[in-house]
């Protein structure tokens, strides 16, 4: 990828503005003090432990030549900027000032960048804008939780990067040629103002359920952090797309509006552009009627679940909104895939019986997963779920209630433990397991891989298995190690050793 090698700018070139009026060149952008070289300008950011102010002293010392920072920070270093001529550059949201600085220091972006924020679907959403712009002849991209994929792909290691590093990818795919990009807008990156700085033309909302209370501690505070995308990033010419389905998706519109924003409704409800009238389902996909602004189409979806036509029309609106000829983007629907690991075929033993796999890591996710499958099901649901460890521990008995609430069969296993001890997570899944009315069969198994293969051991003909948690995922955490671990693979190792294949 390009770098910032032999790039030079003046503060002011980039909007900044030093105390006392200090003009500076830089050569380069960073936040971690270890990156710190001469010419550099080091962001000093508060932290959730502790504030980058503290690395002030060590970046003059390794030669940077601007220091941005908060009120904070300038005094925690009031000393080493005391007897440096270093430019100090003083914001009161200095995340939001380093994102911006990074949009003018990299440069364009594709001419065409849309986001989308919510608990649930950001990645399908994303996955399908791409393909559809890709039917459509254009040179596309999706950004999110499964890295940069499309006509040009990147690892990423956060579905919403930090600023320096997301517009550096938006200025090279815009180098790679990348004319069109769909980006997942995570409440991490938004609360943290990563995305300000991208010029979008449509934004899009899917849903709002519980997740992220670890970070964000009440539900107003992570859904004001979602509404970031469309109260601050989105402008107020652009167009947001909203799930009118959802509880929030009126109040989401209503903040659009008030902005002057053009709303395109998406969903069952009456007030929808893109309305949902019609499914029918059969044991590989789904037939989909729906209207744009009146007019009714009919699609074929090879995807599994109600939920995905829902995904499906909020990528189409997106791809609408941000100026695809809406014909064209109709016209491209019947084309989409599978995103990977989200209600994914991941095998199907002799017998018929299909085995999925999905990243619900919720408990909205798991029941929507599960009452997505019912239809397509003749048989017994069995799901395989667990939780993550360091994070939300309110949502565990919830991801439990929720599996016996719509599944037949529950076996409760490891997802990513972390730093906890396993066992104490599996308690907490297999308490809200129990808990419910009506439980069905529940079986704890520590080991996942072995969990895998007792869930597929039990499959009879007509029934289906979902392996719910890690999606796409290639690793399991527990401690500080990651173990390769692909949900996709254990089943499919497990279908060949059991029919023999192996």
């Amino acid at each position: 990828m390009g770098s910032q090698q032999d790039q030079v700018s003046s503060l002011s070139r980039l909007g900044l503005r030093a105390a006392g009026g200090r003009e500076a060149n830089i050569t380069g952008l960073c936040v971690d003090s270890r990156d710190v070289s001469q010419g550099v300008l080091f962001a000093a950011l508060p932290g959730a432990k502790i504030h980058g102010g503290t690395f002030i002293a060590k970046a003059i010392a390794d030669g940077a030549t601007a220091i941005l920072t908060d009120q904070q920070g300038a005094a925690i270093a009031a000393d080493a900027l005391s007897k440096s001529d270093v430019a100090l550059i003083v914001a009161q949201d200095p995340r939001q000032t380093l994102a911006q600085t990074a949009s003018l220091w990299f440069g364009p972006h594709p001419a065409n960048v849309v986001a989308v924020t919510g608990t649930n679907g950001k990645t399908s959403v994303s996955t399908f804008c791409r393909q559809i712009w890709e039917i459509m002849g254009c040179a596309a991209v999706n950004l999110g939780t499964t890295g940069v994929e499309g006509a040009w792909n990147y690892p990423l290691h956060h579905t919403t990067p930090e600023p320096i590093t997301l517009h550096r990818v938006l200025a090279e795919a815009t180098r790679q040629g990348i004319t069109h990009t769909a980006m997942e807008a995570s409440s991490h990156g938004l609360d943290q103002r990563r995305l300000d700085g991208v010029m979008l033309s449509a934004a899009g909302f899917t849903n709002f359920t519980q997740d992220h209370l670890d970070y964000h501690e009440t539900f107003e505070a992570y859904f004001d952090a979602k509404m970031g995308l469309f109260t601050r990033v989105l402008g107020e010419d652009g167009v947001a797309v909203v799930n009118l389905d959802d509880p929030r998706g009126e109040e989401v519109a209503s903040i659009c509006l008030s902005r002057g924003q053009e709303v395109i409704g998406v969903g069952r409800h009456a007030d929808a552009q893109l309305q949902l009238t019609g499914q029918r389902f059969d044991s590989v996909g789904q037939d989909v009627l729906f209207k744009w602004q009146g007019t009714r189409y009919q699609t074929r979806l090879d995807l599994i679940g109600g939920f995905q036509a829902e995904n499906v029309l909020l990528a189409a609106g997106l791809c609408i909104a941000s100026g695809s000829e809406p014909h064209d983007v109709i016209d491209a629907l019947q084309e989409l895939t599978t995103v990977r690991g989200r209600m994914e075929l991941a095998a199907t033993r002799d017998n018929g019986a299909a085995v999925f796999v999905d990243y619900a890591h919720t408990p909205d996710a798991v029941a929507t997963a599960l009452k997505a499958m019912r239809p397509h099901v003749m048989g017994r649901i069995v799901v395989i779920v667990g939780a993550g460890g360091d994070r939300d521990t309110s949502k565990r008995p919830l991801m439990g209630d929720a599996a016996a609430q719509h599944a037949d069969v529950v076996i409760v296993t490891d997802d990513n433990p972390r730093s906890e001890d396993p066992g104490s997570i599996r308690a907490a899944v297999m308490a809200g397991a129990l808990n419910g009315i009506g439980t069905p069969s529940v079986t704890e198994i520590g080991d996942r891989a072995e969990a895998i293969l007792r869930g597929v051991d039990s499959l009879a003909p007509g029934d289906a298995l979902l392996i719910a948690g890690k999606g796409h995922e290639s690793g399991q955490t527990v401690g500080d190690t990651v173990l390769p671990f692909d949900d996709v693979e254990q089943a499919s190792v497990a279908v060949a050793a059991l029919e023999g294949r192996i």
